[in-house]
């Protein structure tokens, strides 16, 4: 059988419409290869500048924190860390603002987000058992207490922060323990303090004298080791002593 003559090639014309949709499809391409690639630049771009940001709206929280501007401070806070989730140390600060509002349930809430971030910041853990303690929840006060030191062994003021505890909780004996390691370790006015409350709670005026002797020492221009001390002299029969400090400590305070 002869074979069949080649077919001839059959041209479809190309309409004005055809071309046009063509263009567009090119144009709807560039279009969005451009539109990704911008994409892809502001990501980085807003990578690179948020922790910038972050950083400066940080340093003015700070900066409204020392001048007592604690809401202006908040605001601050806030804006750091909604450029820069992880920004510890913005939470750490703005639950100190808190603090200084007594917005308590606030600024536990900021030293949880701390601890989540840093799980072994002792300090945090201290700042959140105060917290606790100004709401009087003591279970939870103490074992935040309990926390700081088992992550800072030589943390003075988280074995003030049980002493008080215990000592509120009716163990004075514990209590005078831990302000006892304090004094050891950090021999400041507080610890001093907090140690001779406890001896006069227990009715041990002597050794509560000698603590307030320290704290005196420590701040001879405050008033509440004078009328702490009045007490305990009076309770061992110095009247004269106890009359004295109370007239300097209504001097310190000007009445």
């Amino acid at each position: 059988m002869a074979d069949k003559p080649n077919s001839p090639t059959v041209f479809i014309p190309v309409t004005a419409e055809d071309e046009a949709r063509r263009k567009r499809r090119i144009w709807l391409s560039i279009c969005a290869g451009a539109l990704a690639v911008l994409a892809i630049a502001g990501l980085l771009y807003k990578n690179w500048t948020d922790p910038l940001h972050a950083k400066e709206s940080y340093d003015a929280g700070v900066r409204y924190l020392r001048a007592a501007r604690y809401d202006q401070a908040i605001l601050a806070f806030d804006r750091a860390t909604s450029l820069q989730s992880s920004m510890a140390d913005a939470y750490l600060m703005r639950a100190r603002a808190y603090t200084a509002l007594s917005r308590t349930e606030n600024a536990i809430r900021d030293f949880t987000r701390v601890i989540d971030l840093r799980p072994s910041d002792a300090q945090a853990m201290l700042e959140r058992g105060q917290a606790y303690l100004e709401s009087k929840d003591y279970p939870s006060a103490l074992a935040d207490a309990n926390r700081a030191i088992d992550s800072k062994a030589q943390f003075a003021a988280a074995y003030n922060l049980r002493g008080q505890i215990l000592r509120l909780t009716g163990n004075p004996q514990k209590a005078l323990e831990d302000f006892t390691r304090a004094v050891q370790i950090a021999p400041n006015a507080d610890n001093y303090f907090q140690r001779a409350a406890t001896y006069q709670a227990m009715g041990e005026h002597r050794l509560a004298i000698e603590d307030f002797d320290e704290v005196i020492a420590y701040q001879p221009d405050e008033s509440p080791a004078y009328f702490a001390r009045a007490e305990s002299r009076r309770a061992v029969g110095d009247l004269g002593g106890a009359k004295a400090d109370h007239d300097r400590g209504r001097i310190i305070d000007g009445r």
